[in-house]
């Protein structure tokens, strides 16, 4: 089995304030934030980490969150310029992604990221509809959006995504397709939209909010795909729509089996050393992280038994699915560990089997859960995959 490509995941845990639906780790900025220590942490994580991938260059790298926006332009370049020296990138410029909150970024701040090496921005809109970004905890203002926009394009960032919500409490198909409409009039390369999901832990899990009926998010659904094919766009994966030429390299990445370094707080990572595949995740509290030792972060091989599922919960993603050879290659697996488990699937609907590949259904693309069941070592249960119907 050879190494798959390899990319960079940056975790930056601060926000400026905690939405009551997230349950990634993020934690509310009370003190002052500490830039240089905190960067000086995660360039001692990647030389640790660096050590098990040795002469692998980066194919992607993305900065996410929290907010990484809070963090100065200089401090985000003082990254980049080390990995690009301790490891090298792939090809002289590759896809580097910032995330971005419209309500923390500063009049021309954008042309700095670029010049800091920023090649892709990712911001937060969420929806262009008041109401809605005050009950999801926002801090900007569809102007703020607008205005980030506006300032991307005039930095040359023109490639970057907006992120929306549907599903929404209270929300109709009419008002989910206004917000899309307002985010493709900003003119973005990329779209995400993924549908509120009531995690467990948050504020919203505390106090649940009355979200739209299956009939009307199916009625969402059907509006996206209309509108933004219309509009040139491109669903290549069950949250993501694209331009020609602007699918996110990092995000195809994960979807096709790939490795990623993780480094920061809380973060998470997959390694391929010498056949032998391996999930890693360091300290997720940010004072613990600060003050441990990198090479703290904890391993755990992942068995056999369980990559039929992990590569699937991946690949099912996709709008063309995947290869055999691409599962062989990715996992040391014989095809035949999915055939017996996925054929029966084809019955019901919920999956398509070509010569040499296996691709979802628009049916089963709405349903995937379904599809993992089958896939799922025993004692557990998969988790929720982001942008489906539940």
């Amino acid at each position: 089995m050879n190494a798959p490509p390899l990319a960079l995941y940056a975790h930056f845990p601060w926000c400026v304030q905690k939405c009551p639906y997230c349950d990634f780790n993020s934690y509310t900025l009370k003190d002052e934030l500490p830039e240089q220590r905190y960067v000086e942490t995660l360039l001692r994580d990647f030389d640790a980490q660096l050590l098990g991938v040795a002469g692998r260059p980066i194919v992607s790298v993305f900065l996410g969150g929290g907010t990484p926006s809070l963090f100065s332009p200089s401090a985000i370049g003082q990254l980049l310029d080390h990995v690009r020296r301790a490891a090298g990138f792939a090809q002289p410029t590759i896809e580097v992604t910032l995330e971005a909150n419209p309500g923390t970024i500063e009049r021309g701040r954008f042309a700095d990221y670029k010049a800091a090496g920023i090649t892709r921005v990712s911001l937060g809109a969420q929806s262009f509809d008041a109401r809605q970004l005050k009950l999801l905890g926002r801090i900007h203002s569809a102007d703020e959006t607008r205005r980030a926009a506006e300032e991307l394009h005039a930095a040359g960032l023109a490639n970057f995504n907006l992120d929306l919500m549907y599903a929404l409490p209270g929300q109709t198909g009419a008002e989910a397709e206004s917000d899309l409409r307002a985010a493709l009039a900003l003119a973005p390369a990329h779209l995400s939209q993924y549908h509120l999901t009531i995690e467990p832990g948050t504020l919203f899990a505390a106090a649940p909010p009355i979200q739209p009926v299956d009939d009307v998010v199916e009625d969402m659904l059907a509006r996206s795909l209309r509108v933004l094919g219309e509009a040139g766009f491109d669903q290549y994966e069950v949250s993501g729509y694209a331009r020609p030429g602007a699918r996110c390299v990092h995000n195809l990445n994960y979807w096709t089996f790939g490795d990623y370094v993780g480094i920061g707080a809380g973060a998470h990572g997959k390694i391929t050393i010498g056949g032998v595949i391996e999930r890693t995740q360091q300290m997720r509290e940010p004072r613990r992280y600060l003050a441990a030792d990198p090479r703290s972060l904890a391993r755990k091989r992942v068995p056999s038994r369980d990559l039929p599922f992990e590569f699937a919960m991946n690949g099912f993603r996709l709008v063309d699915g995947f290869a055999d050879a691409q599962f062989a290659e990715r996992t040391g697996l014989e095809p035949m560990a999915l055939e017996a488990v996925l054929r029966p699937l084809i019955a019901r609907g919920l999956l398509e089997r070509g010569r040499g590949w296996w691709r979802a259904t628009p049916k089963g693309f709405r349903f995937l859960n379904d599809i993992l069941v089958e896939l799922l070592p025993e004692s557990e249960e998969p988790e929720p995959i982001p942008g489906s119907v539940p």
